[in-house]
């Protein structure tokens, strides 16, 4: 059963009744987007270079989010460091020859929570929802981690990091009072911790994971993805070019990922026109070979079945996403504007100005597919990036959160209680005996003074 409001739930999430007040809290991961992570490189002996100004030599560098990096010319050196290659023999994607690239601090939360390292307000991720965490009880290191990664890969090649993801909550667990964990996600980082918790046992889940939150997540892909493969797209920064970001994200696996899901959408669908021929989801290789990128499509192979049709994770969800939005649903090309030009008309539909709606609401399936609560909810008029920087939105997680923290408060004074029997007016009792470690034949007997 989809639980659409939930009662309870929702006195504690608008009003905010119950904050922390020091006691253990379900210790919360935050998964980044696309774009959702800093992105750091460095140069070592590059035979060539896009312009004279690169650099063939450098030490660690930042790369994303780095507003110097985006200026007019020197934007050609950063794409040429940021683009992969793809090798369509082995099916994976590497680096640039010279360059390396790493994904910096993993398991703390400052690099999703902003992307530019001076942490200038333009560049705020996960902030704001982390600071209200903080102010119910949350304390970054311990009970609030980062799990960012390279977002210009896809779940396929990204074995290390799910390792990486499974040992920090563990850890996490362990170090937090044997609470469970919450894994809070936007956006493409939805899709790739389904993705790792549909590889995790039903026991392990159980044990370790208290629920997936997810912020507007694209679990049908999105129209958006044709249009990135067509003219680009500069993530919502303003200030970048979506042309110059264009080629380093033609080059992303994550990318082609992202496109529509064939169980969204109808085969007759058409996404992108022009006056020689429309392209449905039956004709993406097509459309990828008339952009002279064939390599996308066997990233596209490569990725179609990572989540074949959208299996249940077998954890309590609750789906968060706008709504209302003015969304790209398929792109209108004149007479000799496809491909290179700008489409002469974009159509929209309803959904949060990045993920279109049906792709939102995929959620809702699991209702039928897992005996676990789906929680669903919309915000009208917040976009797929406001729902992370918005107070509202920011509130509403934080409260949500700060509930199922009371919750677990709630049960384990419960279960500490029923260990006890009352004897007399001060002493407890415990029920069981517990054996004494320096003589296993004797047990001891635990009293307690009531306060």
């Amino acid at each position: 059963m989809i639980i659409k409001y939930k009662i309870s739930l929702l006195i504690y999430v608008f009003l905010g009744i119950g904050f922390g007040d020091g006691k253990t809290v379900h210790p919360v991961i935050l998964v980044p987007g696309d774009g959702g992570s800093q992105v750091e490189g460095r140069l070592t002996n590059k035979t060539s270079t896009v312009h004279y100004i690169c650099e063939k030599n450098s030490d660690w560098f930042s790369l994303w989010l780095n507003l110097e990096q985006m200026i007019p010319e020197v934007v050609d050196c950063w794409v040429d460091n940021m683009k992969l290659k793809y090798d369509p023999k082995t099916r994976r994607s590497m680096n640039n020859e010279g360059v390396e690239i790493r994904i910096p601090g993993f398991g703390n939360t400052t690099t999703v929570e902003w992307l530019d390292p001076s942490m200038r307000s333009f560049s705020g991720y996960f902030a704001k929802i982390a600071d209200h965490l903080v102010r119910v009880g949350y304390e970054r290191g311990k009970s609030l981690h980062g799990a960012p990664y390279d977002f210009r890969k896809a779940a396929n090649e990204l074995s290390e990091y799910f390792v990486e993801v499974k040992k920090l909550i563990e850890e996490t667990y362990l170090s937090n009072d044997n609470a469970t964990v919450i894994i809070l996600t936007h956006s493409m980082g939805s899709p790739m911790m389904l993705y790792f918790l549909n590889n995790q046992s039903s026991a392990w889940k159980e044990k370790y994971v208290r629920s997936l939150v997810t912020l507007a997540a694209p679990w049908g892909g999105t129209v958006r993805a044709l249009k990135v493969f067509a003219v680009g797209d500069n993530l919502g920064a303003w200030l970048l070019s979506e042309k110059k970001l264009m080629w380093e994200q033609r080059s992303s696996p994550s990318l082609a990922w992202l496109m529509p899901q064939e169980t969204f959408w109808e085969e007759d669908e058409v996404f992108v026109v022009t006056t020689e021929r429309n392209y449905t989801i039956s004709d993406y290789e097509d459309f990828f070979n008339d952009l002279n990128e064939p390599n996308a499509w066997l990233m596209r192979q490569d990725t179609v079945n990572l989540l074949k049709g959208l299996p249940a994770p077998n954890v309590e969800v609750f789906c968060l996403h706008g709504s209302g939005v003015d969304t790209t649903e398929a792109l209108v090309y004149k007479k000799g504007e496809f491909p290179g030009a700008d489409p002469s008309k974009i159509l929209k539909g309803n959904g949060d100005g990045t993920v279109n709606y049906r792709s939102l609401i995929g959620c809702t399936r699991w209702a039928e597919q897992q005996s676990q609560p789906v929680t669903h909810h919309e915000f009208p008029g917040i976009d797929h990036l406001q729902i992370l920087r918005e107070d509202e939105p920011a509130k509403f997680v934080a409260n949500l959160i700060n509930h199922l923290n009371i919750q677990m408060q709630e049960e384990r004074k419960n279960e500490t209680e029923s260990l006890f029997t009352v004897e007399g007016s001060n002493l407890r009792k415990m029920k069981y005996r517990v054996p004494d470690a320096t003589n296993h034949s004797d047990f001891i007997d635990f009293h307690f003074l009531d306060d």
